[in-house]
């Protein structure tokens, strides 16, 4: 709506400068004169602004909030918003810098413009255009014509972990995922003061939820650099967890795209159990068939010098046992070269 009114106004400033003499001393005198006093006030209110920005943001350094991306004129309004997380004293002092930065450089263009170029219409249009802009900036409403920043206050529409629903997506600063506990209703359960979950909390809660679980916060948070990060207790790995939980659905997919962002599968935790080991004790019979694939796994022993096999027997998961004994049949089984190679030796 706000960019409907600007457009609104600046057309019919615009459609007017043309029509300046600019070859008219008198003209150029006239709109130097409105153009720099009214940069002047500009400049002045920014400052202000700046200070009192970065006054109100020491106090909310720790307070985490997630902010939405700024609203784009022809942007599809049904597209799904990213927020980022970040604290409020941090973005306060973003957005004041921004808006001293922009306001100079604004200043600086558009004179660099007139006294090299000979240009006079951007002095009028900013003219008009400069303290509109400046009244619709967040800042510059609550500390110039406001109360300053409340405890209430949502300047940027930004929210809390508290706010945040299932459907939003949430990114940290370089863009990367981050995994924000939430219940229905908006209260937050499980987090750390920053009102996020690590992802050694995520594997142990989807372990904890067995058939239950919801694999989909737990997919969310891995990627390249900590798909094979160790649980600090027992150095279990997300593909450890992914692969004793055979019931849950959409599991052999959640393995498949682990093992592709180079989850490792051969890792061992304390006990001495891979991936293999872990899929075998508890009957998670695709987990299996998708490790199957990825080298000798079932060939290693666990610190009791157990192989995933004989896990699998002792805890009767039979389809499982079928699986292994037949990898293991695969592997041993004699190759038509070596077949060869034998009638040429008894020959």
């Amino acid at each position: 709506m706000a960019n409907s009114y600007k457009m609104l106004v600046m057309l019919p400033v615009m459609f007017a400068a043309r029509k300046l003499d600019g070859e008219d001393p008198n003209v150029i005198y006239w709109l130097r004169v409105a153009y720099f006093s009214m940069q002047s006030i500009i400049v002045m209110l920014v400052l202000y602004t700046y200070i009192q920005a970065s006054s109100a943001a020491k106090g909310k350094e720790n307070k985490v909030v997630y902010v939405a991306p700024a609203a784009q004129p022809f942007a599809d309004p049904n597209t799904k918003k990213k927020y980022t997380q970040t604290t409020l004293g941090t973005h306060l002092l973003s957005q004041a810098r921004s808006l001293l930065g922009s306001t100079l450089f604004g200043i600086a263009m558009t004179s660099g413009l007139h006294f090299y170029r000979g240009m006079v219409i951007g002095l009028a249009i900013q003219s008009i255009m400069g303290p509109i802009n400046l009244t619709d900036n967040a800042l510059v409403k609550a500390f110039c014509f406001g109360k300053g920043l409340q405890d209430d206050d949502r300047l940027f529409e930004e929210k809390t972990a508290d706010e945040l629903t299932h459907d939003d997506e949430v990114v940290d600063e370089s863009g990367n995922p981050v995994v924000v506990r939430t219940t229905i209703g908006g209260a937050a359960a499980g987090k750390n003061e920053s009102g996020t979950t690590t992802l050694e909390e995520l594997v142990l809660d989807t372990w904890d939820d067995g058939a239950k679980a919801d694999l989909g916060p737990l997919m969310a948070a891995i990627t390249k650099k900590n798909c094979n990060a160790k649980t600090k207790e027992n150095g279990w790995t997300p593909l450890m967890v992914l692969s004793g939980l055979g019931g849950v659905k959409g599991n052999g997919s959640a393995m498949r795209q682990v093992i592709a962002l180079g989850g490792n599968p051969a890792i061992t935790d304390v006990e001495g159990w891979n991936a293999m080991h872990w899929a075998a004790f508890h009957g998670s019979a695709e987990a299996a068939k998708t490790l199957g694939k990825e080298g000798s796994l079932w060939d290693v022993k666990d610190k009791e010098g157990k192989k995933a096999l004989e896990h699998a027997r002792a805890e009767g998961n039979d389809d499982v046992a079928k699986i292994l004994e037949e990898i293991e049949a695969e592997v041993n089984a004699p190759t038509d070269k070596t077949k060869e190679e034998g009638l040429r030796k008894r020959k």
